[in-house]
């Protein structure tokens, strides 16, 4: 089989149910010749192993061809003059010639008339308000994990959150009876400072001489991968130190015994494996280690080396628990939860929590400082053009009972 090359998003969609049909067939046959003979046909196991990397490819595609039909675009000058005020086309223009030729007049005049346009002690300038807001969609529809989460965006370095600990004291009173006083809450603050992240893509004259180019977007689009990638990684695994901190960073605890800051998890009961009889039993036992109120939400997140694993599933009836995307715009689902493929998740090993379950939006937030900004360095690369782009993020786990993970351990 040969991974589809079509752009069209309806073909891919009908490749990848295709590549599932002869996957689902394929299996059943490896299955049938364990059963007769008591092992598995190597060619058999060559073909099936083939296939699932067809639909890695297909499903592959089907998110680039998704992503590129949802990226945002800049509208021109000329489109949208009439809905932007003075102050914002003249941030745009000054910010062009600044960019283009180094020109820095244009934004030192916004400057001085106090608009936090200006550089910052590192030097620099923040881009036009529609930029920073194109780039952080872009990040929404690329970065997996900011995705699913909740947004919050920010003027100040850091973001507290604070939440009861006990509660708060309720109870029911009749119609003429007196009100108790209720017990006093204990309040504590989650915080989430934002941390510098940063990208450097280069330019040459000739593309800035160009006027044929927008510099807006070509901006944009330097910097979302970077970024992206950068933030995939610190929102599973960022330690917290000059970056967010990854939810799989903070500690865990058996799910039975769990408290707040902690995740709890569940066990396989396998070192390194599912277990070899019933293995989605333990995907159940995850599923409904999340209380009703988050699972209405829920998402799974794995890597695709776990997600290739469960394609085998099937229930006591004999139906596939993994399922393709439907239709554009879907994502591939598990026992009928959407699945969120974070390729910084861990593979299986032993004692790896490689599965998260969850109501992500509920259980962790990202935190966006406002203001993208750009310094223009002409010296240091000639004969390019750097631009070192810089944003402030932050991360964490906001809540605590949103959020259990796989953990596969005896």
């Amino acid at each position: 089989m040969q991974e589809a090359k079509s752009t069209d998003l309806g073909a891919v969609v009908d490749d990848l149910k295709y590549a599932f049909e002869a996957f689902k067939d394929t299996n059943e046959r490896e299955l049938a010749e364990f059963k007769a003979r008591g092992s598995a046909d190597v060619l058999l196991s060559e073909k099936l192993e083939r296939i699932s990397r067809t639909l890695d490819g297909h499903q592959r595609r089907f998110d680039e061809i998704s992503l590129k039909a949802q990226r945002p675009h800049l509208a021109s000058t000329s489109t949208t003059t009439h809905s932007r005020s003075h102050a914002d086309l003249a941030h745009k223009a000054g910010f062009e010639g600044y960019v283009r030729k180094g020109e820095t007049s244009g934004l030192l005049d916004l400057e001085g008339k106090a608009l936090s346009i200006g550089s910052s002690p590192d030097g620099g300038y923040l881009v036009p308000p529609e930029t920073e807001a194109m780039v952080n969609m872009s990040l929404r529809a690329i970065s997996p994990i900011r995705a699913i989460s909740g947004i919050r965006q920010v003027s100040s370095a850091v973001y507290k959150k604070p939440f009861s600990v006990n509660g708060l004291g309720t109870g029911w009173v009749g119609e003429t009876t007196a009100r108790p006083q209720t017990s006093t809450p204990t309040i504590d603050a989650l915080s989430f400072p934002a941390m510098e992240l940063y990208a450097m893509p280069a330019a040459t004259t000739a593309l800035l001489d160009d006027a044929a180019v927008n510099i807006d977007q070509w901006i944009a689009d330097e910097v979302r991968i970077a970024f992206a990638q950068q933030e995939g990684a610190a929102f599973v695994n960022g330690d917290g130190v000059s970056k967010p901190r990854g939810f799989l960073s903070y500690p865990t605890v058996a799910n039975a015994s769990w408290t707040w800051a902690n995740l709890g998890t569940i066990s396989t009961g396998v070192a390194g494996a599912f277990p070899a009889t019933n293995p989605y039993d333990k995907l159940i036992d995850l599923i409904y280690s999340v209380k009703a109120g988050y699972r209405s939400n829920a998402q799974f997140v794995m890597n695709r080396a776990t997600q290739a694993q469960m394609r085998k599933f099937k229930d006591i009836e004999g139906d596939y628990l993994w399922q393709p995307a439907q239709r554009p715009g879907d994502t591939p689902s598990l026992m009928g939860y959407p699945v969120v493929e974070a390729e910084d998740m861990p593979d299986i090993a032993a004692d790896a929590p490689a599965v998260a379950f969850g109501d992500f939006q509920r259980g962790y937030l990202v935190v966006d400082r406002v203001g993208l900004r750009v310094l223009r360095d002409p010296f240091s690369a000639k004969p390019y053009v750097l631009f070192y782009t810089t944003k402030r993020v932050g991360g964490g786990v906001q809540d605590f009972n949103a959020i259990k993970l796989l953990k596969f351990s005896a």
